[in-house]
Formats: structure tokens, sequence, C-alpha cells
């Protein structure tokens, strides 16, 4: 794909008493071709990230509520869905998931919407679909409630990654929408491992797995990775976490993974993308914490391109002046700071990710940068 893509973007500026926030990203999403989506009857998923309990960093539910309206005024049916972390914290099954969606403010009264967690109860419920050009994946495993949708909007909050580099639109559908299988395949082969120190035996593992990989001796679980296909289903039910996956991938191949899982998602059915440029912290949203955002706020973005939206916020962050007492102006970035991500997670290669996205024809990182 070598045309240019449209990016649309406002700033937060809100002077007047005659449009507030949510009102103003309504208006940026419906100049930027939303209205054009054939949405009557239609369940929509709309993707985003509830935040990691004790994370403050998170995009806050009035965001959702006015993508949730917007779509409900189309005659769209949406619902906010998110699936299951690979890692242990408050979204690692489904139950804990939408509890921590609650606790950080995300309820059908706020929201307006319902939340399904898409990947199922224990993180297995999901579909494969096939990636077409995938160099690393050739099937994708993403939730299912996902697959489901016949339309499907992202909302990302644009931030920093210890992993990936940037945490943009492509890193919330790719590794968000992947099971917990998917998380795994992504992050390193797709084999887990046992800390042993943890494992109490129970057999919990050797019981749920169909290719008799998991093996207890002496009162310790042990997997054989060369029956192990990677299924993540001994993850969900161990009891004391013991099941883990290695975070091992290089940081080059990690980002064209979570490129080949987003065109699983995206391929074949109306997509529209939002990303806000706010509180741009230096980490993840997984996390249990937040830091000082790395740059002042932004704006909001929006397009039917979700590779020109990850470039253009990426270039609007890069052009901001280090924010003061942030991790990215301790490391000395005043400005001249030629790659603010980089700065922050130096062994990360986020632009492979656009890179790849690319040559996969998801999108272009050519834009028109189109302001309201």
């Amino acid at each position: 794909m070598s045309e240019t893509s449209k990016v649309y973007f406002a700033d937060f500026r809100c002077p007047s008493w005659r449009e507030n926030l949510p009102q103003k990203l309504a208006r940026l999403m419906m100049t930027a071709g939303f209205g054009d989506i054939d949405m009557d009857g239609k369940y929509v998923a709309i993707k985003m990230h509830f935040g990691e309990p004790g994370n403050l960093a998170y995009l806050r539910p009035n965001w959702a509520k006015a993508v949730a309206d917007l779509v409900k005024s189309q005659g769209g049916k949406p619902f906010l869905t998110d699936c299951n972390t690979l890692y242990v914290g408050g979204r690692k099954n489904a139950l804990d998931h939408i509890e921590s969606a609650y606790v950080n403010g995300f309820t059908p009264y706020s929201t307006g919407c319902h939340i399904l967690i898409a990947d199922g109860l224990k993180g297995t419920d999901e579909v494969e679909v096939p990636v077409e050009g995938g160099e690393y994946v050739k099937s994708a495993k993403i939730g299912r409630a996902v697959m489901d949708a016949d339309v499907f909007i992202s909302l990302t909050h644009f931030k920093g990654h210890e992993q990936a580099g940037m945490g943009g639109t492509l890193k919330n559908i790719g590794m968000g929408c992947g099971s917990r299988a998917g998380k795994m395949e992504q992050h390193n082969s797709g084999k887990p491992f046992v800390k042993e120190k943890l494992c109490v035996g129970c057999g919990s593992c050797a019981r749920i797995c169909a290719h008799d990989a998991p093996q207890i001796s002496g009162g310790k679980a042990t997997i054989d990775t060369d029956k192990c296909v990677g299924c993540g289903r001994c993850l969900a039910v161990c009891p004391k976490d013991a099941i883990q996956c290695l975070y091992d991938e290089a940081p080059a191949i990690l980002n064209k993974k979570i490129a080949e899982y987003t065109k699983a998602v995206v391929d074949g059915r109306p997509c529209f993308h939002v990303s806000l440029v706010v509180d741009v912290s230096p980490n993840c949203d997984c996390h249990a914490e937040n830091d000082v955002p790395i740059v002042s706020d932004v704006g909001m973005f929006a397009s039917f391109d979700p590779v020109a939206l990850d470039q253009a916020c990426a270039d609007a962050v890069m052009a901001q002046p280090s924010a003061p007492g942030s991790v990215l102006f301790d490391k000395g970035c005043d400005g001249s700071c030629a790659d603010h991500f980089r700065a922050v997670h130096p062994d990360t290669e986020w632009q492979v990710c656009l890179e790849h996205a690319e040559k996969l024809g998801i999108g272009t990182r050519k834009y028109e940068l189109i302001k309201i």
C-alpha cells in the first residue's frame, strides 16, 4: 500500500462551553468517516485496555462512553473488550479482569455498554485465524469475541512500552487481541515453563494437557517442550501461577509478530481506529503503577489506517520536548532526542512493527494529517 492515508487530529483544547472533550472526540471520528461504516444491527467490538489495578494512566471510561454512544447512534451494538493477560496480575482470567475493569470505572452505567472478555473465562476461548503473508505466524490465536464481532474499533492509549518500544494501535490490536496462547506465541516460541519454587505438584497441568507435556516428579511439575503445543491451558489452570511464559523473544521479532497478529484481526471486515496521546507513560498500562508522562498531552487521532495512525502519533510525540521530572528528561532528552521511545528503552525497535505491518498490507506509514 503506497498511497497516503488520512489521519485526523484534534487537540485537547475546549475553550468554549459549546463542546466538551468526549463531544470533540465524537466530532473527530465523524469527520474522519466513522459514519460511513454500516453498523445497523451489527455487533461492534471496541478494543481497549482497562488498566491494571494500581495504574492511573489508562484511558478513562468517559472516552469509552463517547465511542460506545457514537456506535449506538449509528444503530450498532457495542461492547468493550480485551483478552486476558499472560502474566500474573489482576486481569489473568475473565472474572478478575472484569472486576479490575469495574474497579477502574468501566461499568455498563459509566460506559453505556457491556464488557466481554474476548478469550473467555480462562483465556482459552480462541479462534485460529490464518495470517496471509505471515513470516512468523501462519495462524494467529485470537479471542473469540473479537472475531465474532461484525465491526472492529480500536481505542488506544498511546504510550511507551518496555518490550515493544511503543504501545500504539498495532500493539493494542495485535498483542491485545491474542488469547493467552497467542500472547505466549508472540513473546517466545510459545512454550511455558514451571517456576519450581511455586509448584505444589497438584497435577492440574497434567490433567488438562491433551499432549502429555507436563510431568510430575518429586512433587514438582516439568514441561516436555517437545510435546508441548503452546495452547496455554496449563497456565490457566495452575492454582499457584507456577506455570509462566519466558519473555525472551527478540524485540524485532516480537514487533513483527504483533503486526502479523494485527493483520489476523483487521482483515476482511470494517475497522476504525482511535488513538489518544495523553498521559504518555514510559511503560505499558499492564504495570500496576505508572510513571510521570514522558511528554505533555498532545491530542486525539483517528483513521481507518492503523499503521498511518501509529506513525502520526509517534511523530507527534517525537516533536514534543521531554516533560520535566520524567524518565525521558532524566536521560537528557531536552528536545534534541532523536527517538523518545528508544531513549527510554534502548533495546527496543518499535519502527520494525510499522515497517512489517506496511509490508503485510495493513496500511502505510505515509499520511496526511488533517486538523479539525
